[in-house]
């Protein structure tokens, strides 16, 4: 889909301090039980110290976090995956939804993406994952998980809009998220001064439990 069409997501790993408010008013919406993550927030640390032989310490320690749900992307791999069309991309906003009534709770597609979006609702039994809030933003407002971010880190908008908005900001290129190029995320990326390209093996995800 054209970006003159599709909507997106901002984020600035420079703006959030993990507070998880995107998180956890996420969860809200859907209702979500313990193993459903709808939207997560990565802790991406890495770095060490060590002592000088003048009793110095240098540093190259460094962390910083990263928002994530579904990027509704171009080549969405999820749609692909999905035996029964439940799995769709709209035509009109690009945004990619499930329709559960179609969906067997199979796995398929949340096994096919990379950013691991779909996530199985334990009780329905059927896929679930963030659709853009579709509701809200055909009123004119923001998905919640942007206004509801207190450093303003994320934004939702038309990526031809949100590219001209954020001309230094980059197609889902930040560690630990996996190459862009595997599904073309509807994701713009403004790094950190300490944030690190996908493909960086400089860090780790140190929250991994909780993601």
């Amino acid at each position: 889909m054209a970006d003159s069409f599709q909507l997106g997501f901002h984020f600035d790993s420079s703006k959030c301090s993990g507070c998880k408010a995107c998180d956890i008013i996420c969860k809200s919406k859907f209702d979500a039980k313990p193993t459903q993550n709808t939207r997560r927030v990565y802790e991406y640390v890495g770095g060490s110290v060590t002592e000088n032989s003048d009793s110095t310490v240098s540093s190259s320690v460094f962390a910083y976090y990263v928002s994530i749900g579904c990027n509704h992307c171009s080549e969405p791999v999820c749609v692909k995956a999905c035996p029964t069309g439940a799995c769709h991309k709209q035509s009109s906003n690009g945004l990619v939804k499930i329709e559960a009534s179609l969906c067997i709770g199979c796995g398929s597609c949340s096994r096919a993406c990379p950013y691991d979006a779909p996530q199985m609702d334990p009780v329905r039994k059927v896929m679930t994952k963030c659709d853009g809030c579709e509701d809200e933003v055909s009123r004119g407002e923001k998905p919640r998980c942007v206004a509801g971010c207190p450093q303003r880190a994320l934004d939702f908008g038309v990526m031809d809009e949100l590219k001209a908005k954020y001309p230094n900001a980059t197609r889902g290129d930040i560690a630990p998220l996996p190459d862009p190029s595997i599904t073309t995320p509807s994701l713009l990326i403004t790094r950190s001064r300490v944030g690190r390209g996908t493909g960086s093996t400089d860090g780790n995800i140190v929250n991994i439990t909780e993601v």
